[in-house]
């Protein structure tokens, strides 16, 4: 339909969505945020698809993604993730990531892992594989979660908060129409507003315009 389409229309798509581990990130905060994030709700769109850790912090992934084995939660992990979890996480579980596993909305109980030098490429990496849903970073430092909001393109940014939040009813909209992942006019979660066109109403007395 957007290919063919000749007026602007909604499009309410697919959710790949990130969650980036900086290296100011809290371990706990981070933990609870990505098994959320990812096991609350496998099969929707707001799902996490993608953590990102900071190469400072790979020391901590095992302690991370712990929570996920609990629910049999597949992870595909690039060889540097591969190796700190070889020894903690199930191998069974355990996967190498491959070409097609960046961008994938999983919509399972699966998940890639990656890991990025800086903060400026872990969005680069969001711009390329994102779809402009949802995406969050974990971290104490204000300037990180200030640069992330700011430069991350997408309908809901989150700084320490899962995903999984982005939802109609969550935002007060009432029932969730979709989730548009345009910039016109709706984006976001939407609600019977978003649908709504209006017109303007003007009542005078013979009154005219200077």
């Amino acid at each position: 339909m957007r290919q063919n389409a000749t007026i602007p229309v909604i499009e309410t798509g697919a959710g790949v969505c990130h969650v980036y581990f900086d290296k100011d990130g809290d371990v706990a905060k981070g933990a609870a945020i990505i098994r959320n994030a990812k096991t609350r709700r496998v099969s929707v769109c707001n799902a996490l698809d993608c953590l990102i850790v900071d190469v400072n912090r790979l020391t901590d992934l095992s302690t991370l993604c712990s929570g996920l084995q609990q629910d049999n939660v597949e992870i595909y992990a690039d060889d540097l993730c591969y190796n700190y979890l070889k020894t903690s996480y199930p191998p069974h579980l355990l996967k190498h990531a491959s070409t097609d596993t960046f961008g994938t909305e999983f919509l399972d109980y699966k998940m890639a892992v990656t890991s990025t030098m800086t903060i400026q490429s872990a969005v680069a990496h969001i711009s390329i594989y994102g779809s402009g849903h949802s995406e969050c970073i974990v971290t104490e430092n204000d300037w990180a979660a200030g640069y992330f909001m700011k430069a991350v393109d997408a309908a809901c940014v989150y700084v320490n908060v899962p995903t999984s939040f982005t939802d109609g009813g969550e935002f007060g909209l009432g029932a969730e129409i979709g989730i548009s992942t345009q910039k016109l006019h709706a984006r976001g979660p939407m609600g019977l507003e978003e649908l709504n066109t209006y017109k303007w109403i003007i009542q005078g007395d013979g009154q005219i315009r200077q």
